[in-house]
Formats: C-alpha cells, sequence, structure tokens
C-alpha cells in the first residue's frame, strides 16, 4: 500500500464504523480485520464448490466463485495501488462480493428468484450483505461479521428502492443516486474485467467456443495479431492465454488512466465528495467501455446461450426449485437448527419468514451438495 493514500481515498479514520462497536486491533487496520473475517468465513470456503458458468463436476481447470473472487481481488489491488487508494478495502470488497451466491451460478440465482417472487424475491447482492450482517455465525458479541460500512458498501452494488428504504444509512445512496467510493467503483469494474475475460477462458477451453469465433472483435482481434507476430510458434492454447492476458492488461490500463483524469477533472477533497457525485469516476473509456459491451453479447449469445450450457442452465433450474419447494414444505429435510429457524420465522413472520431461512440455506449449498441431495429427494 502506498505509504501516503489520496486524500479521498477510504481510511480507518475516515470510516463510518460498524453497526455494533468494537475495539481497534494493535496491529491490523479495520480493513484488513474485514478482510480476514471474510476469508475465515464459512461461506467464502464454499465458493471453493460454486460454479461460475459451467458446473463444478464438469472439470477441474473451470473457474469456481473462489478462483474469481481471488482474480476480482487481484485486478483490483493493482487499479487501487496505482491510484494511491485503499488496497485492504477493495480486496475484502472483492473476497466478499459472491459470498450470496447460489450453487449453479446465475441459473441457481434465477430459480431460486423465481421461487421467492411471492416472498420478497432474492437477489445476490443483497444476499452477500445479508450472510456478512446476520448468517455467519462466528462471534459471540454480535451476528454476522460486523463489517465495517465501506466494505458493506461495496458488497451490495445494486438493490431496488424498495429494499433500499429498509437498509437505513447503507441503503441512502441507492435513493439520492449517489455513488460508493471508489474502492467499491473499482471492484465492482474489476469484477467485470475478470469474469468477461475468464469466462472467454473457460469457453475456449470447453471448447464451446474457439478463436475464430472471436477474431470477429477488434480488441480480441488486435491482441491476437500482436501475439502471433511476437510469438509465431505458440500453440492455439498458448495464443488464447496470452491474448487474455494482454486484453486483461490493456483494460487495467485504460481504466487507471481514464478514472485519474476523471479525478483531475473533478477534484475531490474528500470521500464524501465522491459519495454525493451523480456519476462514477471510475470508469473506461468509450472506446473501451464499447469493447466490453461487445464482448459481454458475444459471450451471451454463444456462451451462456451454447446448447449444452443451456443443458446445465435448465438441471439447475430443477434442481434448485425441486429443493427450495420440497424443503419450504417440510422443514425437517433440513438441519435441526434450519429447521428450528424456519419453524419459529413461520411463527412470527409467516410463510414470507419461513421462505427466507429456506433460501438462506439453499443458496448456502454448493453444487455438489445440491445435486447430490436433490439425488436424495428423488430416491
Amino acid at each position: 500500500m502506498p505509504e501516503s493514500l489520496a486524500n479521498y481515498a477510504a481510511t480507518p479514520n475516515n470510516s463510518r464504523g460498524r453497526l455494533h462497536p468494537e475495539d481497534n486491533s494493535d496491529y491490523r487496520t479495520e480493513f484488513q480485520r474485514d478482510r480476514d473475517r471474510i476469508i475465515h468465513s464459512a461461506a467464502f470456503r464454499r465458493l471453493v464448490y460454486k460454479t461460475q458458468v459451467f458446473v463444478n463436476h464438469e472439470g477441474d481447470l473451470y473457474r469456481t466463485r473462489l478462483t474469481h473472487s481471488l482474480e476480482v481481488a487481484q485486478i483490483a489491488r493493482t487499479v487501487a495501488r496505482a491510484m494511491n487508494l485503499n488496497e485492504d478495502l477493495v480486496e475484502a470488497i472483492s473476497l466478499a462480493h459472491d459470498l450470496g451466491h447460489t450453487p449453479f451460478g446465475h441459473a441457481g440465482q434465477d430459480a431460486l428468484n423465481e421461487c421467492m417472487r411471492d416472498y420478497g424475491g432474492f437477489e445476490h447482492n443483497l444476499q452477500s450483505l445479508r450472510v456478512v450482517d446476520q448468517l455467519e455465525d462466528r462471534y459471540p458479541q454480535f451476528p454476522g461479521l460486523n463489517l465495517t460500512f465501506e466494505a458493506r458498501e461495496g458488497i451490495l452494488k445494486h438493490c431496488s428502492l424498495k429494499n433500499a428504504r429498509i437498509l437505513g444509512e447503507l441503503g441512502q445512496r441507492f435513493i439520492k443516486r449517489h455513488q460508493p467510493s471508489l474502492e467499491a467503483q473499482i471492484t465492482n469494474i474489476a469484477d467485470q474485467i475478470a469474469y468477461n475475460n475468464h469466462d472467454v477462458d473457460d469457453g475456449l477451453r470447453s471448447g464451446l467456443i474457439k478463436i475464430s469465433d472471436l477474431v470477429g472483435m477488434s480488441f480480441f482481434s488486435e491482441q491476437l495479431i500482436i501475439t502471433k507476430k511476437q510469438y509465431p510458434k505458440l500453440t492455439e492454447r498458448q495464443q488464447s492465454k496470452e491474448v487474455i492476458r494482454r486484453m486483461i492488461a490493456s483494460l487495467v490500463t485504460d481504466l487507471i488512466e481514464t478514472s485519474m483524469c476523471n479525478i483531475r477533472e473533478f477534484k475531490p477533497e474528500s470521500i464524501d465528495m465522491i459519495r454525493q457525485y451523480k456519476y462514477p469516476l471510475i470508469n473506461f473509456s468509450e472506446s473501451f467501455i464499447e469493447s466490453q459491451k461487445t464482448l459481454k453479447l458475444f459471450l451471451r449469445e454463444n456462451l451462456y446461450s451454447h446448447p449444452k450450457v443451456r443443458e446445465m442452465t435448465s438441471q439447475a433450474h430443477e434442481i434448485v426449485s425441486t429443493l427450495f419447494l420440497s424443503l419450504l414444505e417440510n422443514h425437517k429435510l433440513m438441519p435441526l437448527e434450519h429447521a428450528l429457524s424456519a419453524n419459529q420465522a413461520h411463527k412470527e413472520i409467516g410463510l414470507n419468514g419461513s421462505a427466507r431461512i429456506v433460501a438462506d440455506y439453499v443458496a448456502g449449498m454448493t453444487d455438489r451438495f445440491a445435486l447430490q441431495f436433490y439425488e436424495d429427494l428423488k430416491k
């Protein structure tokens, strides 16, 4: 970390604190403590068996939510260091941003959201916040991990106005259309850089897309031409790795340079000025924004809609829906503590309460556990 952070960076001194006050640590900053609590959480460990695109048992080399989170943290820390912002905070946000994801990636989330339509819905950003605020059970002094406001602010990337109104201070920026810290903004875009480019890598490795499919995109083809010229004897697999590395490097460079230009123009004097601005200051140049849009469209049309991926998506939808409906009907299928929580929530709130507990349990499952549970139900 730079010896002197920018005056608009998030620091422990300008932090809005924790929900439950605690004494400071003698040897770690508050954001370092956030990161460490996340790493030691059960939800973080489970990410190793939750997938990005490919179901966990499809192969050991594809991205999981854990490896993705580590890659996001690496990119975010690079950007934060170059901009004299808080590396510890971007790392904490990066490692926590997917803690609320269901098994089977977005397919699982969509299925669970459908199941929860009449009970308040399900959204993985809000679930990640729920995990760190309530569901983790490590400390006798408070529920959850009791993270700083700044870490929680970064975890909650999106939020409906309905939910924002019940989140107190954390929800105010969605109501007022304000921005989060620059560290949160960096992590948000680092997430996009990581999943777009690494989904290309996994897609190529799987054989579902080919280099020849990608050459129509100038962003990819420009890097491919340079790679072939510089390393003419590479195999196609080696070429794809080098091209993806170059794509990420160019995106990070453009992000840093464009964002620093935005900051010089805006001249923020404090983190409060950052938050009150109407637009994010961390962003790509226009040409790179278009490149990212083109890449996302390509992935949606050629990878996420591929018949094999759609088959996995359909299976995931069936598994998650069946699990939710079965557990909602019979709480005893869950471990005792979850069953008791669901029964109590039903008494206090009604079906909305017990459905939320069931959703928490299903969302916390890994791919392999959900698949095994489903197969056991079908016996």
